[in-house]
């Protein structure tokens, strides 16, 4: 079972590059992440599991409900937009209200990141799964980026489930794994990350360290 490790939210700024100590040219992703206090903590004993609550992106007070009041009240840090779940083998060593900071990583080490991807609305076979499309002669006509065939003949008489087609493509979430953190900057809550993360500007990422 893969160990559950410790995780930050963050924000996608976008994309950049800057130079290795060699003088090599690095493409980065910039990730302005934290700090998120803990908001609540889970326990295997009460519930089930352990996690840490976090929240992220602070938020007017009016713009809550009250029981959303009461729940974000608890932790006496403010109220905020974004609360995610880090599960976690353990919570000892935790307080209801403790930050988590760009300072739990270091450059250098491995992590991953999930987001969502950036949505392309509905597209065909050949941009969404990558199909070669029709050729381009001996009488093809009006069809040359269709995905051909899809079915059976009287047996089973049926397009099988699975079966590649046209459709909704991006906006899913996915995890990138054994990314590298080139450099972590504190003061301003900053984490350069070695290449591309999912997501598009302003997207809301998760970093955790890696199992």
């Amino acid at each position: 079972m893969a160990k559950k490790t410790l995780g930050i939210i963050g924000r996608k700024l976008g994309m950049t590059r800057v130079f290795s100590d060699d003088g090599s040219v690095v493409p980065v992703t910039v990730v302005a992440a934290g700090p998120c206090p803990v908001m609540q903590i889970r326990t295997k004993e009460t519930d089930g599991y352990a996690a840490l609550q976090l929240g992220f992106g602070a938020r007017e007070e009016k713009k809550l409900n009250k029981p959303e009041k009461g729940h974000q009240a608890k932790a006496g840090k403010g109220f905020y937009k974004e609360l995610r779940e880090i599960r976690l083998d353990s919570v000892d060593g935790y307080e209801l209200g403790q930050e988590i900071t760009v300072e739990a990583f270091a450059a250098g080490e491995k992590i991953k990141v999930t987001g969502t991807s950036i949505g392309k609305g509905t597209q065909g076979p050949m941009r969404r799964h990558g199909f070669r499309g029709l050729r381009a002669t001996h009488g093809t006509e009006k069809a040359h980026r269709s995905g051909g065939s899809i079915g059976h003949n009287t047996e089973p008489g049926k397009v099988m489930k699975g079966k590649k087609m046209a459709g909704h493509m991006g906006c899913r979430t996915v995890t990138c794994v054994n990314l590298e953190v080139f450099d972590v900057r504190p003061e301003t809550n900053i984490i350069l990350i070695k290449g591309q993360v999912p997501g598009h500007r302003n997207g809301l990422v998760m970093i955790r360290k890696q199992g």
